[in-house]
Formats: structure tokens, sequence, C-alpha cells
């Protein structure tokens, strides 16, 4: 038994079954942090991963038969805290439009713990917006060009601006603000990320402040803290967006955790 795994439909997958997705780009996907073989907001990926295969093929494998999925590449691996990604897509590959009927095929993949940057980051604001911005798509160039482009000009990531001007989110993340009493959320077509899903419905039962608005860079010199939050980490500090700083709000980053892990891990 190795220590993580990559399996498709439940087996240890082959050379030959991946090569067709390897050339393709049509497939949707959920990334989860592993512990003690328990996931936090395991509904919250189900829904996403039953969400983004409607959208993409019209149809979702059952949410019993992901879990069973994500359970046999679990038990196959040697390790009890892992990062997983699983990714479902159409065995014709995603290079033709007539997927009708075709059954989905779902790839499991295990790999060590993330490791979040410590921060606080500096990040660049770019003008861009996702295709299907709900789905948690794969082979968007996006999400590892503008950050390379930003450590280039002197920054640690980038984040999006829509063409209304309002900040949406970050390569690979989700943003959230601090106004100094309450969490603020953009308001903006995104992704709606597992860990913002996790932290606003327990903030909600730790009776936290928390409100939607839009924020655009206009709007950045009056906040009081800035965060993002993927599955590595509930929050990391920004302490510059664009040219302007940020001010340090330890109080929000540790809500934010604490929120995060106020969530219960569910065994798939």
């Amino acid at each position: 038994m190795g220590m993580y795994v990559v399996q498709r439909n439940g087996r240890a997958a082959t050379v030959e079954e991946l090569a067709p997705l390897a050339f393709a780009g049509y497939a949707h996907f959920t990334a989860m942090q592993v512990r003690d073989g328990g996931v936090r907001g395991l509904d919250l990926h189900l829904q996403r991963l039953r969400a983004g295969s409607q959208e993409m093929f019209g149809t979702a494998l059952p949410d019993e038969r992901v879990r069973e999925l994500l359970r046999t590449a679990l038990e196959a691996g040697s390790a009890a805290d892992v990062s997983l990604r699983a990714t479902v897509y159409a065995p014709v590959g995603g290079l033709t439009a007539d997927e009708s009927g075709a059954e989905l095929d779902m790839l499991v993949r295990t790999g060590p713990l993330a490791t979040p940057p410590t921060g606080p980051l500096a990040v660049e604001a770019v003008e861009y917006e996702r295709i299907l911005p709900a789905v948690k798509h794969v082979g968007e160039v996006a999400k590892a060009y503008y950050p390379r482009q930003a450590v280039k000009h002197g920054f640690d990531d980038a984040v999006f601006v829509d063409g209304r001007g309002r900040l949406s989110e970050g390569s690979i993340w989700n943003l959230a603000f601090w106004d100094g009493s309450a969490v603020v959320w953009p308001v903006a077509e995104m992704l709606g990320g597992i860990t913002m899903g996790i932290v606003r419905r327990q903030l909600d039962r730790l009776g936290a402040p928390q409100r939607d608005a839009e924020i655009t860079l206009a709007d950045v010199p009056g906040l009081a803290g800035a965060v993002v939050m993927n599955s590595w980490t509930p929050g990391v500090a920004l302490h510059r967006i664009d040219g302007t700083a940020v001010p340090e709000a330890p109080s929000f980053l540790e809500l934010l955790h604490r929120a995060y892990e106020a969530e219960p891990l569910t065994a798939p």
C-alpha cells in the first residue's frame, strides 16, 4: 500500500486511462484537506460536484457513489492526513459537444498536505472574469499566468477585478474583508469556495456579524483588514492591494480560524 494514490472509478489509474484526460480540458473538480480520515464541509463538496456536473454534462454522479470513491482512495493510501482532489469528467474526453448519455468518471488523487503561505501578502489587482465562474473547472491558464506576472511586478499573488470594477476573487483564493466590526464578503460573479461556505455558516452559528457588499479598489483605503482563503486555510492576511496598504487585523484572522475550526470533520 503506497502513501498516496491516483484512482479512476475506484481502481488504480493506468497511463492509458489518464492520457485522454491529460490532453483534454473539459472537467471540473473539488479540492479538500483530509484530517484523520475526515473532511470539513463534505456536504458542500458533494454539492459542488453535483452542481458542476449538472452544468457541464447535464447529469451527475450520485452522492453515495462519490463518497464511495473518496473512501476507496483514502483506504488505499497509508496516510490519514492528505490533500485530495476529485475530478469529474466524461470518458469521451470533452472534445465533442455530444456527450448525452455518457456515464461520468471520477479521478481521485491524494497527496501531501498543502502548506499555505504565512502572509501577510501583497496582491496585484488585474481585470479578469472567469468563464462559468460558479464551476471549479480545469484548464484555467489565468490561475497561473496572472500570479506569475504579479511576482514579476513585485507582488506575491493576483486578485481579480471584474468589468464593473468589483474585486471578485484571487487566483486560487476567495477574498474576505473586515470593516472593523463585521466580515464583508465581496459581491461579484465568482467561485463560491468551500472554506468560504464553511466560515459563513459557522460565523452565523457564532453570532458574528457579516454582510455582502460590492468592493472596488476605491474602497480599499477604508478597509480595516483583508484576507485570502481556500482549502488550505481560512485566512492569510493581505497587507497591500495594488499600491494601497491594508491594516493588520489579528482579531479578524482569529475569528475566521475559530469559525473554520468549529466545523466538524465528516468521514466520506
